[in-house]
């Protein structure tokens, strides 16, 4: 009896995973459920088991909820409703759609151009635009979700539609007459030749499908056309229709590419904005893939060629397209990793990212966090000015006692966002989870919101040293714990193993490593003598040493100051340093003569470099400030609050009462913001605290973090350190951070403890 038991539980097991012994295929459509009837008939009669039964759903979304709630089994998905179908409802992809050999399962999202416009993946902004429907894969959801990943293009509450007809300067976006922003998407739709059906997202619209929106730019109506990769090479070189008016050659047109470049049309492979998941069958966790793709399987071997009863590759017959599956297919294929996240790649799910926000989803608040009563003001303001122009989500103003406690509370769900600075971020990061949403940016010129920390030396051949050469050489640095001029050459030099200070004594090991040095402080208190020894304090000699502008070998100029006048073979300052006392930018009788050519910089491969090479030869980029958030925080929304504040309130000289980035009326500096920023900008790719803070950067502060004493903090006797808008960093901050997050960071940093 034991057989047929185990046959009977097997039967039951597959009854209950399927419903029975039958696939219910969910449609959306009565035409999709006409060829649904006919391919379940035709299975049938070729007795292909399981049988296949059809469902009619309304909606794609209608589907997946019935096959979440066990009343249909499986449907064919795009991109998009796969991702909304895996994340959210726990379905899983088990069979791929194959369009042709080349590509295999997938395809490529590209942007468009003519030939010879100026237009880049850069510019886009205020341009026209083709689109191949509203909701549309290629045409809609995977280019704005990658300008919004990407930073380029800002979404305030949710508003998607609104950011975009703000962005283009008018788009033909099929589908979109029914939303708020028509005028603006929908402008440059032409409708057919009557001037009937204008924006439907249906062949009536000349500009709609891949086709029609490859149309609207080649008949001049829009500057770029999201389409995807083979769409250029349809309708191009004799394959365009008479009645576009005019043959096209592929060859007057280009691809716009990630990295600002442009490309010819059949080099879509390493130029486009994503690669795009084929379509693919979905169905519940437990229902068993294998048993779907065999069903499939035998299916396409008896009708999918030509002459076949019936065509499961073609929707011809129902007078409709892309029915149960895309008309392009030519075999399905099982998935063998069967998530969504597999399937549907990397690039794909950035752009994703960056598009899906739900608005009844964000808080009606966003909760900052703020740490003094000049902040506490300032912020107040902020949340006022936001209110009136009706800026989403509105600011709450929450206090903390300190930078980590902010991180604390924001961990805890208390909180919502802050901004700090490098050494925080690292810490936010590393202990507390928290991830960049929004970063400064400071210098209009510069584009990586950052500045680069070099050692300069004077040309000379005769005395060429390295990097590795430094040891018994003389030095000059801007200050003790200055970010440029002390924690990141000395992290560096820790970290190389150069500097190996013993019992937690980085000023000793410093002050033997050096023969002398100028290292400005206030306050000394057991402080090496010769890390004294080449400062010359004021012009009577008096204040020697002294951490501010009385000694003259203070600051990154005074340690550059240090350098020209002989006193150190090295200076350790910002890569800017040189460039503002050289070449008369400096009418000062020290620098009135200087010339950026004699100069050069170590770099860290035992190399010396022009001055001017500082982005490929530093010892490490010392990022912006950043607003720091849980990781759970939808950042797209809170960069698009800030982006659109800032075209209000960013500018000194704006007229609407507040400014983001001035905190001279409340009698403070650097409140909520740095007051040097120029404007909050996106994190694009660097979503992590280790992407923004870079590994130089990381590497350096980790040298030095691992030479910090909690028992004792011997390298902070030295006393009080440069204050913030000199430095835009407090040095030592480790020093004062809570016994348990020492404990957390001593595991992996190894920090020095005390040799008994």
């Amino acid at each position: 009896m034991r057989g047929p038991s185990v046959a009977l539980w097997l039967i039951l097991a597959l009854r209950t995973a399927l419903g029975g012994m039958e696939v219910r295929w969910c449609t959306i459509s009565d035409p999709e459920q006409q060829k649904c009837s006919d391919m379940s008939k035709a299975f049938q009669q070729a007795s292909i088991q399981p049988s296949l039964l059809c469902v009619q759903g309304t909606s794609a979304d209608h589907c997946i909820q019935l096959i979440t709630a066990r009343e249909a089994d499986a449907i064919t998905l795009d991109g998009g409703a796969i991702y909304e179908a895996g994340k959210e409802h726990g379905l899983k992809p088990v069979v791929g759609e194959v369009y042709d050999q080349e590509v295999g399962t997938s395809y490529y999202a590209v942007a468009v151009v003519k030939r010879g416009s100026p237009v880049t993946i850069n510019t886009l902004k205020g341009v026209t635009s083709c689109h191949t429907g509203i909701n549309r894969t290629v045409g809609w959801n995977v280019p704005v979700g990658y300008l919004v990943e990407s930073g380029r293009l800002s979404v305030m509450g949710c508003d998607v539609l609104k950011a975009v007809s703000d962005y283009f300067g008018g788009s033909c976006v099929p589908g979109a007459g029914e939303t708020s922003y028509s005028e603006s998407l929908c402008r440059l739709c032409r409708g057919n030749t009557a001037g009937e059906g204008v924006c439907d997202k249906s062949p009536v619209e000349r500009y709609y499908d891949y086709s029609g929106a490859f149309r609207c730019l080649a008949e001049g109506a829009g500057d770029v056309a999201f389409v995807k990769h083979s769409t250029v090479l349809e309708n191009t070189d004799g394959k365009t229709l008479p009645s576009w008016g005019q043959p096209l050659l592929s060859q007057n047109f280009e691809l716009l590419c990630r990295d600002g470049s442009r490309a010819d049309v059949t080099e879509w492979r390493r130029c486009h904005l994503a690669r795009v998941p084929a379509h693919a069958v979905v169905v519940r966790a437990d229902t068993d893939g294998g048993l779907i793709f065999r069903l499939l399987n035998e299916g396409q071997r008896l009708f999918s060629h030509e002459g076949s009863s019936f065509q499961m590759f073609s929707s011809e017959a129902y007078g409709q397209k892309n029915l149960l599956f895309k008309d392009s297919t030519s075999e399905l294929v099982p998935i063998a990793t069967q998530t969504y996240e597999a399937w549907l790649g990397r690039e794909y799910l950035h752009a994703m990212k960056g598009l899906l926000c739900d608005p009844n989803r964000l808080p009606h608040y966003l909760r900052w966090c703020v740490l003094s009563t000049p902040e506490i003001q300032k912020c107040g303001d902020m949340a006022v000015a936001f209110s009136r122009q009706r800026l989403k989500p509105e600011i709450q103003c929450v206090s903390a006692e300190s930078p980590q406690h902010c991180m604390e509370r924001i961990q805890a769900g208390q909180i919502d966002a802050v901004t700090l600075k490098g050494q925080d971020i690292y810490t936010a990061g590393k202990i507390y989870g928290l991830v960049p949403a929004a970063g400064e940016h400071y210098a209009p010129e510069d584009r990586s919101n950052s500045y680069f920390v070099v050692a300069v030396v004077k040309r000379n051949s005769s005395n060429a040293f390295t990097l590795d050469e430094l040891r018994g050489k003389r030095s000059c640095h801007p200050g003790f714990g200055s970010p440029a001029g002390w924690d990141i050459p000395v992290g560096a030099l820790v970290q190389r193993g150069f500097i190996r200070p013993r019992d937690c004594d980085v000023l000793t090991a410093v002050s033997e490593f050096f023969s002398a040095s100028c290292v400005p402080v206030n306050n000394p208190k057991n402080y090496p003598s010769s890390l004294c020894a080449l400062c010359v304090g004021d012009e009577q000699g008096h204040n020697k040493c002294v951490g501010n502008s009385q000694e003259r070998y203070y600051g990154y100029s005074g340690a550059f100051r240090c350098l020209v006048e002989n006193a150190g073979d090295v200076a350790f300052v910002k890569h800017t340093t040189v460039f503002d006392n050289t070449n008369g930018h400096n009418s000062e009788p020290w620098a009135a003569e200087l010339m950026s050519e004699d100069y050069e910089l170590l770099c860290p491969n035992g190399a010396r470099a022009e001055v001017t090479q500082f982005a490929a030869c530093n010892l490490a980029q010392i990022p912006s400030h950043a607003v720091m958030v849980r990781p759970d925080t939808n950042i797209f929304t809170v960069y698009g609050l800030l982006d659109k504040a800032q075209d209000l309130f960013g500018d000194d000289h704006n007229k609407n009462g507040f400014k983001m980035f001035d905190s001279s009326n409340y009698h403070g500096q650097d409140l909520l913001f740095k007051d040097a920023t120029l404007r909050a900008v996106p994190v694009g790719e660097k979503t992590t605290y280790h992407d923004w803070l870079g590994p130089d950067y990381v590497a350096a502060l980790e040298g030095m973090l691992s030479q910090q004493c909690s028992d004792t903090g011997r390298a902070g006797q030295a006393g009080s350190h440069p204050t913030e808008e000199e430095w835009a960093y407090s040095p030592g901050s480790f020093l004062s951070l809570s016994p348990k997050t020492l404990s957390e960071l001593k595991g992996p940093l190894g920090l020095c403890r005390r040799s008994r």
